[in-house]
């Protein structure tokens, strides 16, 4: 059930200026390898052919980090051969792009591993795969139970059945670290071979790019190596980490009844990964409450890009009736965890109660990727149990790597607002159209309005999800051409399969009158209750809640659309008896240790940019041994600083924007900021509370985000001759007053300088009496010397001096604001110039003061 929906949870504690939302649930769930690289293609294949068979394997590709290589290699072979690799290999690699027609051949892929084996001396700017981007997120919403009563599968028409036998099923010991898989193709250190350990991703609508990501095993399981382990020894696969027993059932509780593991064969003849492609209208909900997964999949199978991300080598993972023998119960699905992508590996034995799936299902009782995919993501999260009550936002970003934004319909009143309302439908038509993925929730408001459902037919504390947003044409013929009158609809789709909308614009609604029959069949109106349906964007924001809006955020420079800029940065909350050791300092309620949390520097280099910022916590699994993994609740706040800052804050500066803290797996904020210098402080609620985070920053123009370690001026072999500061001070330049004035008035800026150094602040434009708010920080070797504070008017050819002031800025000055009149630059008899300058000044001779 989504997060958003749960009834009567959110509680919202207003400290000091703090909000903590608190979800409080029956059941809360929970919805270093390789860096991503972009490799761009040569578009001739002769040509990177010729540089492929010209380079061959002579120069060998080294990784950062462990130096392990993701599962899915486009070149498997030539670390077993151990020799000058075979361009034929290719075309039988475990590569998205050798399974699929259309896509590059064998010696343009052979071409492509070899550029990508290169070792240059400049190292090119990572750019993450578009899977890796996208958009916001804010509050989630919790996502429901099992449908009452179970939906009966509806068969659908596939390939006539095949009697399917294979090989007995033998467990795979697991490889441990003492000894390791002797199979196993990975090693740390350099590759072997000039393997590529990338994998070919679909391209996004609209991307003019292919992309290469590196996918990281996980738990150190490599699907190549079990998988011809498997067929070597004539076994069927058993995952030896996600056993099939109890455990992988449950965390708590007794089991309910008697829970039966078979393979698909044993389940049904001619078993399929697809049955008639893969459509949204395949999965249905089971008795586990993870509807929210199952909207996620409804979303994520609409998006062929997308799918084929998580599901990789679909043909080669698919049955083959004519050969049996080669099929080894293995499978192998990719999802978005904490940063990188991760390749789950698992077998396919699955939970069955009366030869019936008992957890998400096909309508074909013979496609079983949907299954298969759960079981996967159940892998991930630590058992079934662990997927009852979720976050479809967590889902979302699992599945694309991108970043969720939720958006309060209630509490932002779209429903009446008619502005509001529509500039949300362009921003949801334009997530829609660039491949996010949406979702829709209603809060239940009591318990007992837990998945009941309204006149209306829609179901409370329920995910849907969004499967089309578009302008809807009205009318007939050439009146609908010239008439232009169009409007705004969303399709939706109910995981449990049935229970559709029944108001205007319902399957059956008199209101389909008013569109052509084209435009129906181009929208695919029918009259079954399959779960899917269409309404008017006003009735959404009316009866929905909540919408998560997952936004894959395009950042290469060769796209038509927007490009960000993305630093990533990985963070720790720990504890420590030292303050200035200590990172776990808690919220702004706390502000004896507030200061004491992580912080993050970043630069906003446009006059006015829009800045995207989410912070994910590490997922944490439900086990039996851990009981439930439960998040934390957190937020950050960002503040604008000193334009010169390369040390922590100390104390308390202008909020520029703050998230809400709230017991998620990951907290979005979107805001515009004006030029300057801001600092992130990522906190959790309560001081404390340890654990790992992942702050994700996209701005306009790179923004250079860094990490603030170091607290004040390190001390060096160089400091007893050169000096070290003995004193710290800030320096506010708030605005002028008075200044020389010209026809069109003053292009003013002002200069603070200290020591060497100076800060600069951006030009006001026409106007005597501007407003700088510039700041800088100085950490001074010799306190004597005052600090000067500038003003220019900036000019075509030269700049106009229009005067100066002098600070002493000494530690024992109590007088923090000062109105000085301007000086000439003359340092025997300075005169005054025309206008004053706001000042406030703040000097200590603690270098952690400020």
């Amino acid at each position: 059930m989504d997060r958003g929906a749960w009834p009567a949870t959110v509680h919202e504690v207003e400290r000091g200026g703090t909000r903590l939302s608190d979800y409080h649930t029956h059941k809360h769930g929970h919805g270093d390898g390789c860096s991503p690289l972009c490799v761009l293609l040569f578009p001739a294949p002769w040509l990177s052919a010729s540089l492929g068979w010209a380079l061959g394997d002579s120069w060998r590709c080294r990784e950062e980090g462990t130096g392990e290589h993701g599962p899915d290699q486009a070149v498997r072979g030539w670390a077993e051969a151990r020799g000058p690799p075979d361009p034929l290999l290719l075309s039988s690699g475990n590569s998205a792009a050798t399974s699929r027609p259309g896509r590059l051949g064998a010696r343009h892929q052979f071409a492509c591993a070899s550029i990508l084996s290169l070792q240059p001396r400049w190292k090119p700017r990572p750019v993450p795969s578009w899977a890796e981007a996208a958009g916001q997120a804010g509050r989630p919403g919790v996502l429901a139970r099992a449908p009452p009563q179970a939906s009966p599968s509806r068969s659908r028409a596939g390939p006539e059945a095949t009697k399917w036998g294979g090989p007995a099923s033998v467990p795979v010991p697991a490889p441990s670290a003492a000894s390791p898989n002797p199979l196993d193709p990975r090693r740390r250190g350099r590759c072997p071979g000039a393997s590529l350990c990338c994998l070919v991703s679909a391209l996004p609508p609209g991307a003019a790019f292919t992309m290469f990501s590196c996918v990281k095993p996980y738990e150190n399981q490599n699907y190549s190596a079990l998988k011809r382990a498997c067929l070597r020894r004539k076994v069927l696969f058993e995952d030896p980490n996600f056993p099939a027993t109890d455990d992988s059932l449950y965390y708590k509780g007794s089991p309910g009844p008697t829970v039966r593991w078979k393979r698909p064969k044993d389940i049904c003849e001619d078993p399929r990964l697809f049955v008639d492609g893969i459509s949204s209208h395949d999965l249905h909900q089971g008795q586990v409450g993870n509807c929210w997964f199952v909207a996620a999949c409804s979303s994520l199978a609409s998006r062929e890009s997308l799918w084929q991300k998580v599901i990789p080598d679909w043909k080669e993972q698919e049955w083959d009736p004519e050969k049996p023998n080669a099929y080894a119960g293995i499978f192998h699905f990719h999802f978005w965890r904490f940063g990188e992508w991760v390749d789950v590996v698992i077998d396919d034995r699955l939970p069955t109660v009366n030869n019936q799936l008992i957890y998400c299902h096909s309508s074909s009782r013979n496609e079983f990727w949907c299954a298969l995919v759960e079981k996967a993501y159940a892998k991930l999260a630590g058992c079934y149990q662990a997927l009852d009550g979720g976050n479809t936002a967590d889902a979302l970003v699992d599945f694309t790597g991108g970043v969720s934004e939720p958006i309060d319909l209630t509490e932002g009143d779209f429903a009446n607002d008619e502005a509001k309302r529509n500039q949300l439908f362009e921003r949801v038509l334009k997530v829609h159209s660039r491949g996010g993925l949406i979702s829709a929730s209603i809060k239940a408001v009591t318990a007992a309005d837990m998945e009941a459902r309204l006149a209306c037919g829609l179901v409370k504390g329920h995910a849907y999800a969004i499967t089309d947003v578009r302008k809807v044409r009205l009318g007939h013929g050439l009146l609908a051409f010239f008439k232009s009158e169009k409007l705004d609809m969303i399709r939706l789709r109910n995981p449990w399969g049935e229970r559709e909308w029944n108001g205007p614009w319902s399957d059956t609604s008199e209101e389909w009158q008013k569109v052509s029959k084209s435009e129906r069949e181009k929208l695919g109106v029918t009259v079954q209750d399959d779960g899917e349906f269409w309404m008017t964007f006003e009735d959404l924001c009316r009866y929905f809640t909540d919408i998560i809006k997952c936004r894959l955020i395009n950042t290469s420079y060769l796209s038509i659309h927007k490009t960000w800029e993305e630093a990533r940065l990985r963070g720790a909350w720990t504890r420590h008896e030292d303050p200035l050791q200590n990172r776990s300092g808690g919220c702004i309620n706390h502000k004896d240790s507030f200061f004491q949390n992580p912080q993050y520097i970043f630069d906003v280099k446009k006059p006015e940019d829009e800045v995207l910022i989410s912070i994910q916590q590490r997922p944490k699994q439900s086990t039996r041994r851990d009981g439930k993994g439960e998040n934390l609740a957190i937020g950050f706040d960002i503040y604008k600083v000193e334009e010169n800052r390369q040390y922590r804050m100390h104390s308390l500066q202008h909020r520029a924007a703050s998230s809400i803290y709230i017991n998620s797996r990951s907290v979005f904020l979107r805001t515009e900021q004006p030029e300057g210098r801001y600092v992130i402080i990522p906190t959790t609620f309560e001081p404390g509370h340890t654990g790992e985070f992942l702050l994700r920053v996209f701005t306009d123009v790179p923004s250079n985000c860094r990490e603030l370690r170091l607290d004040e001026p390190p001390r060096t072999c160089w400091s007893s001759l050169c000096g070290y500061p003995q004193q710290v001070t800030q320096v506010h330049v708030l605005g002028a007053a008075g200044l020389k004035d010209s026809p069109t008035g003053a292009n003013s800026y002002v200069i603070i300088k200290c020591e060497g150094d100076k800060v600069r602040s951006a030009v006001q434009k026409g106007t005597s009496t501007p407003e700088y708010d510039v700041k800088g920080v100085f950490y001074r070797k010799k306190p004597s010397q005052p600090i000067t504070v500038q003003i220019w008017n900036h000019r075509v050819l030269k700049d106009e001096f229009l005067g100066q002031v002098d600070l002493k800025a000494n530690a024992d000055d109590l007088q923090a604001l000062h109105t000085l009149h301007l000086r000439d630059r003359n340092s025997r008899q300075p005169s005054d110039l025309p206008g004053t300058v706001a000042v406030r000044v703040l000097s200590s001779t603690s270098l952690t003061a400020v």
